[in-house]
Order: C-alpha cells, then structure tokens, then sequence
C-alpha cells in the first residue's frame, strides 16, 4: 500500500500502489469519469487523483475496504436518493471494496459536476 509521506506524480503512479484487484477497480472508475468528464485534466490533489475542469471536479481514493468519491457536497445532495445505501458525509461517498462501483451514477453524478463547474 501506498505511504502516506510519498506524494504520486499522477494518476497512473497512484493506481500502481495498489494490488492488483484495486487498480482494476481504480482504472475502470477513472475510465468512467473520463468519459463523463472528457475535457477535464488529471492531477493529484490532497493526495488522491482529481479531475480537474474550472476548478477541482470529482477525486478518488482507495482504502482498505471501500473506494471513496468525492464529488463535492453538491454532487452528493444532488443524488441523495440513489446514494442511500452507501455511506455517504458532506463530500463522500463510500463504495465498499468488495462490491461493483455504480458506474452509471457515478457517470450521472460526474456529469451534473461538469454543468455545475462550467456555469
């Protein structure tokens, strides 16, 4: 697992810190986001890989057990139906490691990101 101290240069270094399993995940939420998401850049932000478009869009993050997102609170409000059975606080939400990732919300979720960030 990744060291808290060492700080990746991109998106791809973080996924490689992960086992196998988990970078497959990873790269299948960070495929999704592109394509919601297909004029934003990556980049590292706090620690974690970061779409970025007019400002700081969506950020993932692996942990031992989930997967977190984080798409602002407004991306959370936004969906709060569909959300409810993950746990979700003010900007997160977390996918359990063991379960499919919602791509099509987080596709949904991604895209009311976009139009709020290029308003």
């Amino acid at each position: 697992m990744k060291s808290a101290s060492t700080t990746p240069a991109n998106i791809d270094e973080y996924i490689a810190t992960f086992p196998h399993e988990v970078q497959a995940i990873l790269q299948k939420l960070r495929q999704t986001i592109c394509k919601a998401a297909p004029d934003a850049t990556e980049k590292i932000s706090y620690q974690m890989p970061t779409f970025y478009l007019n400002g700081n869009l969506v950020h993932f993050a692996a942990y031992k057990n989930h997967i977190g997102f984080y798409p602002a609170p407004s991306g959370i409000v936004a969906f709060q139906d569909e959300l409810k059975k993950y746990k979700t606080s003010k900007g997160a939400i977390q996918f359990p490691i063991d379960a499919p990732i919602p791509q099509a919300l987080v596709k949904k979720i991604v895209e009311f990101r976009v139009k709020e960030n290029s308003k």
